[in-house]
C-alpha cells in the first residue's frame, strides 16, 4: 500500500500540520514529518477535514438511470469531498426489501468512489399502508440502519408508531418527510406573500410542523429514534428544540439550499427552484442558520435529487421537485456559516461529517483526523472563489439552482481508505 504525506494543511481548520496515509490509515500527524517514498501533497494552508457524510442523497439506481446511476452519483460526492452517502429508496423498483438493497450496496461497492448505504424503504412501495421488510433489510449484506420514505410521508400515526417500535429492537432510525399530505395538495411553492402575488398554490409551514409535532412525541411514547429530513421552516426549529430539551430522541438535518435561497427565487418562473419542501422565506433561512449553529439542527443533508433535462425544462407546474446538491454543499455552508461566523471547520466538520456518520452508524466514517483513524479525508481551498458551471458536474443531471453563481471553496482531494478519489479537483 502507498504513503501520501500531505503537508502543511489546516486541520479542521486550526495550525498547519503535516497528514501521513500509510495505505488506509492515517499513520501520523504533525510537523516536519517525512516518509520515504511518499507521495506528497502541498496544502498549502488548505483546510483538511473528514471525508463528508450525506445521510440524504437520491441515486436513483434502480429505475431511473436516465436521472443518475450509482457510479456517476458517487463520483459526484467524491467530487464533493463525500466519502459516504445514504442512498434513498425511492427507486423503482422501490428498496423495500434485502434484495433491492443489497443490490445498491453492491453497485456501490463496485464504484469504489465512495461508501454507499442503502436507506431501506418503511412501508411497502412507499404507499404508507403496509410496513416494508425493515428486519430483513437490516440483516442484509447492506445492513440498513436508516428507514424513510423520503419523498412521500409516513403520513399514518399508527404505521409510524409501528416503524419506531420496530426499528427500536437493533438501533435503527426512521428518517420522516414531514409533509402532511391533505394540506399540501396542488400545493406549488411556500405559501405566503410570494405565493399569493404569483397565484400559485401555496405550501404552508404547518404541514410540515405538524408531522415533527407528532413524530417527536411519537418517538418519546415509544423510546425510539426519529430523524427529520430536510427542515425548512423557523416554526419546526422551535418544535425540534423543544423536543430536544425534553429529552426525546429527535435528530434533524437542513439541506443547503435551504440555508441559501428563499421563495422570491420563484418569481422566475424557472422550475430550477422548485424543490420539496419549497423554498422558504429569508425569516425561515435565517432561523436554520442559528439553529445549525446552535446545534437544535444536527446536520446539513443535500437531498442531491437529480433529474433529466426534460423533467425540468418545462412550465413551472409540470416541472420535477429537485435540485443536485453534492458537488456544490461545502460551498454553500462556506458562504452561509463560515463566511457569516456561525460555525468554525471544526463545526463544518462536525455537522457534515461526524454527526451524519453518528446517525446513521457509518463505521470508520466521521472519525478524527489523527492517527490510527481510517485515512477518509477531504481537502478544501478555503481561498477559492468561482463562478458554478454544471457542464462540468460529475452527476448525470444539471438541475442546480446555482448555475452562474459565485461561490466559495472548492474541494481538490478527496480519499477514500487511502485511495485517492478526487486528486486536483479531477476525479480519479
Amino acid at each position: 500500500m502507498s504513503k501520501i504525506l500531505i503537508r502543511g494543511a489546516k486541520v479542521l481548520g486550526g495550525e498547519p500540520r503535516d497528514v501521513l496515509i500509510d495505505g488506509a490509515t492515517i499513520a501520523e500527524v504533525g510537523t516536519g514529518l517525512s516518509a520515504d517514498g511518499a507521495e506528497v501533497v502541498e496544502a498549502g494552508g488548505k483546510v483538511l477535514l473528514p471525508g463528508l457524510v450525506d445521510l440524504h442523497t437520491h441515486l436513483r439506481e434502480p429505475g431511473r438511470e436516465d436521472s443518475e446511476t450509482v457510479l456517476t452519483g458517487t463520483r459526484a460526492a467524491a467530487s464533493g469531498g463525500y466519502t459516504n452517502v445514504f442512498a434513498m429508496a425511492n427507486t423503482f423498483p422501490v428498496a423495500d426489501t434485502a434484495g433491492v438493497v443489497e443490490q445498491v450496496w453492491r453497485l456501490g461497492r463496485e464504484s469504489g468512489y465512495c461508501d454507499v448505504q442503502p436507506v431501506g424503504a418503511v412501508t411497502v412501495g412507499l404507499e404508507g399502508a403496509k410496513l416494508a421488510e425493515l428486519g430483513a433489510m437490516h440483516e442484509s449484506a447492506a445492513g440498513v440502519t436508516v428507514f424513510s420514505d423520503d419523498g412521500k410521508c409516513v403520513h399514518d400515526a399508527v404505521i409510524m408508531r409501528r416503524a419506531l417500535e420496530y426499528v427500536k429492537a437493533f438501533n435503527g432510525v426512521v428518517a420522516q418527510h414531514a409533509q402532511e399530505p391533505r394540506l399540501t395538495e396542488g400545493a406549488q411553492m411556500n405559501e405566503g406573500v410570494v405565493s399569493a402575488e404569483l397565484g400559485l398554490g401555496g405550501w404552508p409551514a404547518v404541514a410540515e410542523e405538524s408531522v415533527i409535532a407528532r413524530d417527536v412525541l411519537l418517538a418519546e411514547h415509544v423510546g425510539s429514534r426519529v430523524h427529520i429530513c430536510h427542515l425548512s421552516t423557523a416554526g419546526s426549529v422551535e418544535i425540534v428544540r423543544w423536543a430536544k430539551s425534553r429529552g426525546i430522541d429527535v435528530t434533524a438535518e437542513v439541506t443547503p439550499h435551504h440555508l441559501l435561497l428563499t421563495d422570491e427565487l420563484v418569481r422566475s418562473y424557472n422550475p430550477v427552484y422548485k424543490v420539496n419542501p419549497p423554498l422558504r422565506t429569508e425569516r425561515d433561512v435565517l432561523a436554520l442558520r442559528e439553529a445549525l449553529a446552535d446545534g437544535t439542527i444536527d446536520i446539513v443533508a443535500t437531498d442531491h435529487a437529480p433529474h433529466p433535462h426534460e423533467d425540468k425544462d418545462c412550465e413551472w407546474a409540470a416541472a420535477a421537485m429537485g435540485m443536485v446538491g453534492l458537488e456544490t454543499a461545502l460551498s454553500v455552508v462556506q458562504e452561509t456559516m463560515v463566511e457569516t461566523g456561525l460555525l468554525d471547520w471544526a463545526g463544518v466538520a462536525d455537522r457534515m461529517s461526524v454527526k451524519p456518520a453518528q446517525i446513521g452508524q457509518a463505521t470508520g466514517h466521521g472519525r478524527p483526523v489523527s492517527a490510527g483513524e481510517p485515512a477518509n479525508l477531504t481537502l478544501v481551498d478555503t481561498e477559492y472563489r468561482g463562478r458554478v458551471d454544471p457542464a462540468g458536474f460529475a452527476s448525470r443531471s444539471r438541475n442546480t439552482p446555482y448555475e452562474g453563481r459565485e461561490l466559495p471553496g472548492r474541494v481538490t482531494h478527496t480519499w477514500l481508505r487511502g485511495k485517492a478519489t478526487l486528486v486536483d479537483g479531477k476525479l480519479t
